[in-house]
């Protein structure tokens, strides 16, 4: 099969049914070659069915999966040069550390040299060097993460996929483990395919994230596109938090609740002069004393959070969220006049549906 840039994991019109209920709908996806991607989206979106289906623990309805090339719809986990590293890590209690690791290796009948040699530098790669004759309970819920990611690493796979590999971690380790994990993807240059419900995680490990709804493909883009330009009200809501207005456009003016404002390169949007629907992000908003009537808004409530101060807003008779830093707002302050970041702000059709494509 002859696939385009540079395509290396591919699904081509795939879809699969349990019974009556459609969870993946005739999907095509390309992933490229040494990239890391991510599926992200809300619980039943059909991103774990994705990755079984990579995987090969689920057969696809219909259509086709090629890894590098070859068609590997049929063929057994065994035989997809593939690896997971899970949630629950998936470890053998009653075996060293230097054991685990090197588990699959010996199902492969790897020589005892080669292997102990691997091992090693394997578990050099994840920062546990040293620890091969420790085991399982001798070591913390991170590190034993790590060794999981080792036991991976060590097959040199095809493709490497992860499975909410951090959601048993705490906020500290995550960090930590999720720049492991890209510095160790960009390095080894593997093909990797990531399943999170978190966007923080998401954008951290990512070359591109995938947002998923239903069984569809949302928006494909990195993680600062799909943050800046997202293609939908869904997108929108899902990747942060926004408040949205009605509005209209003309040329690079945008007007919404009586307030007008230039936004360079609206023509970005390919929306035509008329009704839409106007999106600003609550950190692309401050407020100043002095401005038009259509820019003064009523303070309902402000919390502080310690870098910033979390505000919601009467504008208009509508509910405006804005995020400020600690120097930039007066405790008590009850009114002020919005003016829009434009790097903040993004326009959407007018029934908030992604455009076709």
């Amino acid at each position: 099969m002859s696939t385009e840039n540079n395509a290396f994991l591919v699904l081509k019109n795939v879809s699969k049914r349990f019974g009556k209920a459609v969870v993946i709908d005739n999907l095509d996806l390309n992933i490229e070659r040494g990239t890391m991607t991510t599926l992200l989206g809300p619980s039943g979106c059909g991103k774990t069915t994705i990755l079984r289906l990579v995987a090969g623990l689920e057969s696809p309805t219909s259509g086709q999966i090629y890894i590098d090339g070859e068609d590997v719809t049929k063929a057994s986990i065994q035989h997809r040069d593939i690896c997971i590293v899970f949630q629950s890590y998936a470890l053998f209690p009653h075996m060293s550390i230097a054991d685990n690791v090197g588990y699959g290796l010996k199902m492969l009948n790897v020589g005892k040299d080669e292997r102990k040699r691997r091992i090693e530098e394997a578990l050099a790669l994840v920062d546990l060097a040293g620890f091969g004759e420790r085991y399982v309970d001798q070591i913390s819920g991170g590190q034993q993460q790590r060794v999981a990611l080792a036991r991976a690493l060590v097959l040199k796979p095809k493709v490497l996929l992860f499975d909410e590999p951090l959601s048993n971690l705490d906020a500290n380790l995550r960090r930590s483990m999720r720049e492991k994990i890209r510095e160790l993807q960009q390095s080894l240059g593997i093909t990797s395919l990531y399943v999170t419900h978190d966007q923080s995680e998401a954008f951290a490990v990512s070359d591109q994230v995938i947002v998923m709804d239903k069984g569809h493909i949302m928006q494909k883009a990195s993680a600062r596109e799909l943050y800046q330009r997202p293609n939908s009200l869904f997108l929108a809501n899902f990747m942060g938090e926004s408040s949205i207005f009605k509005g209209e456009l003309r040329g690079n003016t945008v007007a919404t609740n009586g307030y007008r404002f230039e936004l360079p390169d609206a023509a970005q949007y390919e929306l035509a002069d008329g009704d839409c629907l106007v999106g600003v992000r609550p950190e692309a908003i401050t407020l100043q004393e002095r401005g038009e009537a259509a820019q003064k808004c009523h303070i309902q409530n402000a919390v502080y959070m310690g870098n910033h101060w979390e505000i919601i807003a009467d504008w208009q008779g509508h509910e405006l969220l804005i995020n400020l830093k600690p120097e930039d707002f007066r405790e008590g302050q009850e009114e002020g006049y919005i003016h829009f970041t434009p790097t903040g702000v993004f326009l959407l059709p007018a029934d908030g549906q992604k455009k076709s494509a």
